[in-house]
């Protein structure tokens, strides 16, 4: 079978456009203001995921300064920047940060259709 082409190039695939690695809610981003305007001036919250936990992997989270690291991704969401560990962008794409608040609990939350499963207390996931 010949895979080129009469001008001798080799035919090329249609690129197919990759979701986002992540996307903020609305609620996660107006936090994430929040804190880089207040403790948090000059740094940028840097996801990643770890192995740990009882299901495998957990996200972590701090913040950074905004150089970040080397080979981080960066992903600009609501007019919002967070950074993405290489190692973990695999793990993320097509996710989304929220942010929600209850009773005796804040915090961030994510919803990630890579996850398969998760421990019985929520706190570290599988894929």
């Amino acid at each position: 079978m010949n895979t080129q082409t009469s001008a001798g190039q080799t035919p090329t695939r249609p690129v197919r456009e990759l979701p986002p690695v992540i996307t903020l809610s609305e609620k996660a981003a107006a936090r994430l203001r929040a804190l880089y305007e207040g403790a948090n001036v000059g740094q940028l919250l840097r996801i990643s995921v770890s192995t740990k936990g009882c299901s495998g992997h957990a996200y972590d989270m701090n913040f950074v300064d905004a150089a970040g690291t080397p080979g981080d991704e960066r992903v600009t969401s609501q007019g919002v920047t967070v950074l993405i560990d290489q190692k973990a962008v695999l793990f993320l794409i097509g996710s989304q940060m929220d942010y929600q608040t209850g009773d005796f609990e804040s915090g961030f939350v994510f919803s990630n259709p890579n996850e398969k499963g998760r421990c019985g207390c929520g706190m570290s996931f599988h894929v």
